[in-house]
């Protein structure tokens, strides 16, 4: 793909040498039940050029993201917004609860009105909110109590240029710059390790499938959806993310699968 090795240094960068220092998300929501009514998320409209929809600051990474509502991402800024929802729930505060959703046998859906998308969401499991100006445009779901294990959804705002995913490329090339910007085993000594398991595209949206190690950590498996929509103003880019621990994987595998399989517009 054309301009990716730009692409991933400047998400790279925009991830890891931030300037500046924001609070953590705060996180508010109730726990998802089963069976139970469905989820609905309302908020205020808002014309889309006159707020901030997410200025997010990530504690483990000291990362900051910056999003404009109209002004858009380009083909540089792509990589950041995926690899923004690679890092941004592991921070989040977990809501206080009594208990943790150890067995998943149900599912509830979620309907976000404003966004336009639903998806399945494991019984028991608590829903939490990054919160901006005039709108939530960061949404979590996660067992009580513990957070490593999660689902989010990330919107963003894309330059008029961008009028489908091909835009920025095809899958393969897209999920193959992803991963190539996230490892740096490369390195002496190595860093963090990134590998591409699977990619593929199926009804206009891409889904990526990858793991990532930092050096004497758990290895986490990742499962991401991408895909864009209008939404009356200009075009918005939907990341779906899931992440478990690799050891967590006969647990929590299948689960997510199904939770980010189950994504689609509305």
């Amino acid at each position: 793909m054309s301009g990716a090795a730009p692409m991933a240094a400047s998400f790279a960068s925009s991830l890891t040498n931030a300037n500046a220092i924001l609070p953590s998300i705060p996180i508010s929501g109730p726990k998802c039940g089963c069976p139970a009514p469905l989820f609905r998320h309302r908020s205020p409209a808002t014309p889309p050029r006159q707020r901030v929809l997410s200025s997010i600051f990530d504690q483990e990474k000291q990362a900051v993201v910056t999003l404009h509502a109209g002004s858009g991402i380009t083909r540089r800024d792509l990589l950041g917004h995926i690899l923004f929802s690679v890092f941004a729930v592991p921070s989040l505060p977990a809501l206080a609860a009594d208990e943790k959703s150890d067995f998943i046998q149900e599912f509830s859906t979620y309907n976000n009105d404003d966004d336009n998308y639903s998806l399945l969401v494991p019984a028991g499991w608590v829903q939490g909110n990054g919160k901006a100006v005039g709108e939530r445009l960061v949404t979590a779901f996660y067992p009580a109590n513990d957070t490593s294990v999660n689902v989010n959804v990330l919107i963003t705002p894309v330059g008029p240029d961008y009028t489908s995913l091909g835009s920025f490329g095809t899958v393969d090339a897209f999920a193959e710059t992803l991963v190539n910007s996230l490892d740096r085993s490369w390195k002496k000594p190595p860093g963090q390790a990134a590998k591409l398991i699977d990619s593929k595209s199926k009804k206009g949206f891409y889904y990526i499938e990858y793991t990532i190690q930092q050096p004497g950590e758990k290895k986490r498996h990742l499962l991401s959806v991408v895909g864009m929509r209008f939404n009356g103003w200009y075009n918005r880019l939907y990341t779906v993310t899931g992440q478990y621990f690799q050891e967590d994987e006969s647990k929590y595998g299948a689960v997510l699968g199904k939770v980010v399989d189950s994504f689609k517009f509305v």
